[in-house]
């Protein structure tokens, strides 16, 4: 199912953003328990492996959409001394993030603040291991609420995510 051109299913691109409303504890509990229902019919559906790499595509989406957003104002973020290592010195606030995952999910982030395809530069290392796959969960967690936080409105970037998701769904419809 996973290819080297960076090419994620949709159904599994949405299953990734479904694992970030399971871990948000702002998600009404019975949308997480609709969200963790999706992710277990994607992961049934396309494999947790492709799931994963909607993960990497999704951290690749929101620091692109990052670093741009605040390119033109008088704060903007570099990647280098502001975003990237915003997120990994948080990393260890979740227990289950293995130290050793960090130079993998640093090299995503990098990688996303070069321009580059997250998902085929990611694809050039082999399989994402279930450890990995956890880290890169969180990473999207963490771009997410420095997405809200910058945005100043808790729930933004999930509003926007499943509204995009709710017309990809519409026009394939």
């Amino acid at each position: 199912m996973s290819s080297s051109s960076g090419v994620v299913v949709d159904g599994a691109i949405r299953a990734a953003w479904d694992s970030y409303r399971v871990l948000e504890r702002r998600t009404p509990a019975e949308d997480r328990q609709e969200a963790r229902r999706r992710v277990g019919a994607a992961v049934e559906a396309y494999g947790r492996e492709e799931v994963s790499r909607g993960t990497v595509f999704l951290v690749g989406v929101l620091t692109g959409y990052l670093i741009a957003e605040r390119a033109g104002r008088a704060d903007p973020l570099d990647p280098l001394s502001d975003l990237i290592p915003a997120v990994i010195r948080r990393l260890p606030a979740f227990e289950a993030a293995d130290p050793a995952q960090v130079p993998m999910v640093t090299g995503v982030l990098m990688a996303a603040a070069m321009g580059m395809d997250t998902v085929a530069w990611r694809d050039r290392f082999g399989r994402i291991t279930d450890e990995e796959a956890l880290v890169h969960g969180f990473v999207l967690c963490l771009l997410a609420d420095l997405f809200d936080s910058l945005a100043g409105r808790p729930g933004v970037i999930d509003r926007m995510m499943r509204e995009t998701f709710d017309s990809m769904a519409a026009g394939h419809g």
